[in-house]
């Protein structure tokens, strides 16, 4: 039985609507000869907007958002040549914005084979290898996708022997689920150049058996490396990147109602800028697009800063901008690479020192901030451990001021001492709730790795709500899926740590708005807001929130042009 609260929004917005509308009607300028381009009424939209949360009509003209309000209302918008849809009560809500996924990663066509990642004995994908050399002939990289680390972890023997039993000929790299581990045979090795000489890389380990032989499992940076040289651009890459995101990632955005996305790792070395440019340049682009480009780790600092500043490109007129930058402050937890602030209860590595690994320090990440946040950049920082988000807190409140619109991605460990930190200096928590280990359940997981206490309050959503903290909800698709009802779900039913709905909707909607910039275009549904929004097949704040995940998009609109309908 539904509850009656569920209609209070309804009630109340009947009252705010009447006099919303009639503002409305005044400032909007419909004219009844030849009214809007589009006009949906009989609707129930969720505006996102504080003043008038609930309405029944919009009118688009010119892709910008003139009237909003009552049925009634719209008629004055509806001229000769309106299309007028009767949605016949279904649902409208801001397009969702998701401003942490790898839409051209997920989506290229330059990985040639993926790995059942339920197999448990890694001996069990060498006739998984042996098929893919085999319809991939050559003798340059293959590439693969999906196993976990832990399967390699607990091998029998040392995992590059496995594939160097199918494939010798060739180098061979198979990236672990999370993307932050690759595994490779020898010749692998040997065309990196590492051999049991060579030094960890910054941000990376080379996993050595005991007598230092390498083993073939190359974690963090240390498998960047090997991405870098798979992957150095070439017209072929080129092309299979652009047919990736034009033939399947952005019809999948619109499918899902993503009307705008932070690409989370842009990797600038291999041209992927370029590859965004030509789509939008080829009218191909159906979404807003701010490109956060990679910061290497290994690169020498002055020759990175200059590059990064000559790609920046905030042209309002654009779909697509360069405006962010993305890098790691730490790894992830289930490899013990996250930044800990003590010493993980298992040593997987043998390292120096137990506590995680920095891609970058938090002294120098402060110099990148210094030095690119005047150019205009915003920082999309990767912290999952502790230590990680303290240190990259500690570089903005050394290097940020007021004008930046910095996030910290994951947060997946944080010191209740660190919560209030985010408000105060203004940084955005972005969260990744849609995936099945995020929820409760799950948490028990990792107490091997960092003990109870710590394990028991995975991404803290409501703890950072309540001391003031902005939030964001993404989906980092690939890792989990794209699908942004999943995460709405998720986060209002994980408790202790959940948000209500109205501030998950926020979440993907206008607070992400304005970690990308465009907060006084979209986000919500006002009069001169840019007409991106969806209609849904049911009302998320009417159902079970058990049912939220099984809501389908009917329509997705992007400046009042139809882009997806089901």
């Amino acid at each position: 039985m539904r509850s009656i609260n569920f209609l209070l929004p309804l009630l109340f917005a009947s009252s705010v609507i009447t006099t919303a509308c009639q503002n409305t009607d005044e400032t909007s300028g419909g004219s009844n000869e030849t009214g809007a381009d589009l006009v949906l009424h009989n609707a129930k939209i969720y505006t996102v907007h504080e003043n008038q949360p609930w309405a029944e009509a919009i009118a688009v003209t010119n892709g910008e958002i003139t009237f909003i309000g009552t049925d009634e209302g719209a008629e004055a918008f509806t001229g000769d040549n309106t299309e007028v849809k009767d949605l016949g009560g279904k649902m409208i809500m801001p397009g969702i914005h998701d401003v942490h996924l790898h839409p051209l990663e997920a989506a290229s066509e330059n990985y040639q084979f993926i790995l059942d990642d339920t197999v448990e004995d890694p001996e069990n994908f060498a006739d998984d290898i042996a098929d893919a050399h085999a319809q991939h002939p050559g003798t340059g990289w293959l590439l693969g996708w999906g196993h976990p680390l832990e399967t390699l972890l607990e091998a029998d023997r040392m995992p590059k022997e496995i594939i160097d039993d199918v494939v010798s000929d060739r180098p061979v790299g198979i990236m672990e689920q999370t993307s932050h581990s690759f595994w490779c045979n020898s010749k692998a090795l040997e065309v990196l150049g590492f051999d049991e000489n060579t030094p960890n890389p910054v941000g990376g380990i080379l996993l050595r058996e005991a007598n230092g032989e390498l083993s073939g499992i190359l974690v963090d940076n240390a498998g960047e490396l090997l991405l870098a040289a798979a992957l150095a651009p070439t017209p072929e890459r080129f092309q299979n990147d652009y047919n990736g995101l034009v033939e399947y990632a952005l019809p999948e955005l619109a499918k899902y109602g993503i009307t705008s996305i932070s690409e989370a790792r842009t990797y600038w070395k291999r041209n992927h800028e370029d590859v965004w440019k030509k789509i939008e340049s080829d009218g191909e682009l159906t979404c807003r697009v701010n490109l956060g480009l990679w910061l290497y780790p290994a690169e020498e600092d002055a020759s990175q800063l200059a590059a990064i500043k000559a790609l920046y490109e905030n042209n309002q007129n654009k779909l697509l901008k360069i405006n962010q930058v993305k890098v790691y402050a730490d790894g992830i937890i289930h490899s013990t690479t996250a930044a800990m602030h003590d010493d993980y209860l298992v040593d997987f590595f043998g390292e120096a020192t137990n506590n995680g690994l920095n891609y970058f320090t938090e002294g120098r990440l402060a110099q990148y901030i210094a030095e690119l946040e005047p150019i205009g950049f915003d920082f999309h920082i990767h912290a999952i451990g502790n230590r990680g988000i303290s240190e990259a807190l500690n570089a903005i409140e050394q290097s940020g001021t007021a004008v930046g619109r910095h996030r910290l991605t994951h947060v997946e460990f944080v010191r209740p001492e660190d919560y209030a930190r985010f408000a105060e200096l203004n940084v955005t928590a972005d969260c990744q709730v849609a995936g099945d280990f995020t929820q409760p359940d799950h948490w028990h997981e990792n107490e091997y790795l960092v003990g109870p206490a710590v394990a028991d309050n995975f991404m803290p959503l409501k703890s950072l709500f309540e001391t003031g903290a902005r939030l964001t909800l993404s989906s980092d698709w690939d890792v989990s899926t794209l699908n942004p009802f999943v995460g709405l779900q998720n986060a209002v039913t994980r408790a202790p740590q959940n948000l209500s709905l109205e501030e998950a909707v926020k979440a993907y909607t206008i607070n992400a708005a304005y970690v990308m910039r465009q907060e006084q275009l979209v986000g919500s549904l006002e009069v001169g807001k840019l007409a991106d929004f969806i209609v849904l097949d049911q009302n998320i704040f009417e159902i079970p929130v058990s049912q939220i995940k099984q809501t389908k998009v009917e329509a997705t609109y992007l400046e009042g042009e139809l882009i997806f309908e089901r």
